[in-house]
């Protein structure tokens, strides 16, 4: 048990098959799925859950961890966080969001509400399609700041980028902004989509 825990890629692959597994079972147990609609939208829903957690997970890691702990490292320790814990959470950060969204609209689209949903249901007055369309949106704007200005200006506050230091100091105020600003969006967006789906 040692070996297959001491390895990343080994207990990703164990829960996978832990994962299958369970599934299988449940396949049994309900005598089957139709590979239809409806098991497509649940894949998607289980994709669009899975990367959302590392996503909303790595913001929280950097704004109740990683931000408020950086002033206690000593000057000689914070390259190790700049060039190669910082990088890779980032990594992990912005395409965990972008595949949170493409899954999401896959979703909403499967389901028949994407439209609705992202006009927030003006017309049509459909409360829960109101609901994730708000959560929706909230989501799109924090994925934008992702890739739009928390990497970009992460990337010259990291050193990946040459830039002068005054650009550096602007950058890593910025991106630490942008990033506390989706901090604020995360539990409105959370809200929504869980009332959505347990409210309505």
């Amino acid at each position: 048990m040692g070996n297959l825990l001491s390895s990343l890629s080994k207990t990703i692959h164990a829960s996978a098959i832990l994962a299958i597994l369970i599934f299988i079972g449940f396949f049994f147990q309900n005598g089957g799925f139709d590979f239809d609609r409806i098991f497509w939208s649940w894949v998607a829903r289980f994709i669009h859950v899975v990367v959302g957690i590392m996503w909303i997970g790595l913001l929280w890691y950097f704004n109740f961890v990683q931000i408020p702990n950086m002033a206690k490292i000593p000057d000689e320790q914070k390259p190790a966080i700049g060039k190669v814990i910082a990088p890779a959470a980032l990594f992990y950060f912005r395409w965990a969001a972008a595949v949170t969204i493409l899954s999401g609209l896959i979703l909403a689209g499967l389901n028949g509400y994407l439209h609705d949903a992202m006009t927030l249901s003006i017309g049509s007055g459909v409360p829960k399609h109101t609901a994730i369309g708000i959560g929706m949106w909230l989501g799109v704007i924090m994925a934008f700041n992702v890739w739009f200005v928390i990497w970009p200006n992460q990337k010259r506050a990291l050193g990946m980028v040459e830039c002068d230091p005054e650009l550096k100091a602007k950058s890593a105020k910025t991106a630490m902004l942008f990033s506390r600003t989706n901090t604020l969006l995360s539990l409105p967006m959370l809200l929504s989509m869980v009332a959505a789906q347990n409210l309505y």
